[in-house]
């Protein structure tokens, strides 16, 4: 029951904050006791997926560090533990993780736990959890209740206490590096409630997964944009080089953790690695080169018009001069008349017959 509710019951003429502050003292009594069962895991059933954003800035390009987030993965019949930090949490990203722990694997559980992660599926969210390209099931996890999937929180706290004190990284790169180093280690230690280690019990575990799909899924942050005139598209808060050849039509960008490439029409256009910093410029040179090209070309033909136009009466390719016609022209040929109280004398009234047959052009 809100407090402005039981104000209004007992008749509360106080301020409203002291009996929140009431309110919230004995709630807790109220709550009631809400028993959980134990739960066996059995073979390829369960995985359990989390997001960990260690508080330590990881350096991602001169003079910028970010927090980033680390996709963490428990298997939880032999509690092997996974792990790979992404450059955000944007759906593809995310995407592009799990198919990166569950390749290296070979096969998937049937089932992925998951909490109301915005990016996987979130209550009230549109965009369905991608659990066909995963080939497995997504599980969503009640709102505010982390004990659900409580195996792979405990080692996010093991991974924030084990990994971060005394450690030094240089990139996301290097961090990836000495996380893998370390989970080699993790994997090989005696896990007190299973009583064995995760690394003998994975064989067992991963005989009972599913296979994966034959053709790996599309995964990564995709994007569809029309080129403008700079030739530039953004990506993540980045912005990447294209072939200004495109400018004016539909492409295709797919970045990846580690590239960022364009397509036009299927064709490369553009292929960059991409960068884990914000707000900065990536340029191919030789898209630079291109575009100078470009606007040489296009100056060096304004100026022949302009030529063209000084030493006489602009002409077709085949030699004949083009009619330059009078403005009021087009308004007799095509029944328009602006100024109905004064009328309009052009060579097209006075020859009709001739006015469809000539030859027009934008003086």
């Amino acid at each position: 029951m809100p407090a402005t509710v039981i104000a209004q019951r007992i008749g509360w003429a106080d301020s409203a904050t002291t009996l929140k502050d009431l309110l919230r003292r004995i709630r807790p009594e109220f709550v009631g006791i809400d028993p959980v069962d134990r739960v066996v895991y059995q073979p390829g059933e369960v995985t359990q997926c989390d997001l960990w954003c260690p508080e330590t800035p990881i350096p991602v390009a001169p003079g910028q560090a970010r927090v980033l987030p680390v996709l963490v993965m428990t298997l939880a019949f032999s509690r092997f533990l996974s792990a790979t930090m992404l450059p955000s949490r944007q759906g593809g990203d995310l995407l592009w993780g799990m198919w990166a722990l569950i390749s290296e694997l070979g096969r998937v559980t049937r089932t992925l736990v998951w909490d109301r992660e915005s990016a996987i599926g979130a209550a009230g969210s549109s965009r369905p959890p991608p659990r066909r390209a995963l080939a497995t099931r997504i599980r969503l996890a009640p709102p505010r209740d982390p004990e659900f999937k409580g195996m792979v929180e405990r080692n996010n706290g093991f991974l924030e206490t084990s990994v971060l004190p005394g450690q030094f990284f240089t990139s996301p790169a290097d961090f990836n590096a000495q996380l893998g180093e370390w989970l080699a280690r993790a994997n090989t230690r005696t896990v007190r409630a299973i009583g064995a280690r995760p690394v003998d019990l994975l064989e067992t575990g991963r005989q009972a997964m599913t296979p994966l799909p034959p053709l790996d899924p599309q995964v990564g942050l995709p994007l569809r944009i029309r080129l403008a005139r700079d030739y530039y598209v953004r990506v993540d808060g980045n912005d990447y080089s294209v072939d200004p050849r495109v400018i004016g039509r539909f492409v295709d960008v797919l970045a990846s953790p580690t590239t960022a490439e364009a397509f036009c029409d299927r064709e490369l256009v553009a292929s960059h690695d991409r960068s884990w910093a914000r707000h900065r410029v990536i340029t191919d040179p030789a898209h630079v080169a291109t575009a100078r090209e470009m606007r040489l070309a296009l100056a060096e033909q304004r100026r022949a018009q302009q030529r063209a136009a000084q030493n006489g009466p602009r002409r077709h390719s085949d030699g004949h001069a083009v009619v330059i016609r009078a403005l009021p022209d087009y308004d007799v040929l095509f029944g328009v008349d602006f100024n109905p109280t004064t009328p309009t004398t052009s060579s097209a009234a006075t020859d009709p017959a001739a006015a469809p047959a000539a030859e027009v052009s934008n003086p």
